[in-house]
């Protein structure tokens, strides 16, 4: 039995369930995080759209998160790396892109500032797989400053002109993962 993690539009992906002692059965997950009716809150579930029909990234699995849930445990626990999009507090000007890696990406969600609304929800999310003893080998947050977050179904201007950067820092760091082709 596969775990089923439902798109906005509706159309759901399967991850096949490892047996006992079996690890990584995704290549890598990228998981966008917002709500698309919130305007630049949506930036990275927009990513995840772009880039889920390419062709070159066989071996990726591209989520639709929404605003997260404990069910996306299985498949992070699952993936060999996980790239999660999101918008975030930079402190930096609208359509900033920011990645981080690592401890670098856990650094970032512990610090005391609040950076997203959704980072409860990941931090416990990665914090269970921790426990498990089954995070990810590879992982990053590629965040993007939003503008304006608020009843909107459009992305502001400033983010908007930053998806193609986003999108190509995306896949750089895809294949330096060695996926796609």
């Amino acid at each position: 039995m596969g775990v089923q993690v439902a798109y906005t539009d509706h159309r759901t992906i399967s991850a096949a369930t490892p047996a006992p002692g079996e690890r990584g059965t995704a290549d890598a997950v990228m998981l966008g995080i917002g709500n698309l009716l919130l305007g630049d809150d949506g930036v990275g579930i927009r990513l995840v759209e772009r880039l889920r029909d390419n062709p070159s990234f066989a071996g990726v699995s591209f989520v639709d998160g929404g605003t997260l849930s404990f069910s996306l445990l299985d498949l992070i626990e699952n993936a060999n790396a996980l790239l999660v999009a999101d918008a975030a507090e930079l402190g930096e000007p609208a359509g900033t892109i920011r990645v981080f890696e690592d401890e670098a990406m856990d650094r970032f969600l512990a610090s005391s500032r609040r950076r997203s609304v959704h980072e409860v929800g990941l931090c416990d999310l990665l914090d269970m797989a921790r426990l498990r003893d089954c995070l990810p080998g590879k992982r990053a947050l590629l965040c993007v400053q939003p503008q304006t977050i608020g009843w909107n179904e459009s992305l502001s201007d400033p983010v908007s002109g930053a998806m193609s950067a986003a999108l190509e820092q995306a896949g750089h760091l895809l294949h330096a993962w060695g996926l796609g082709s």
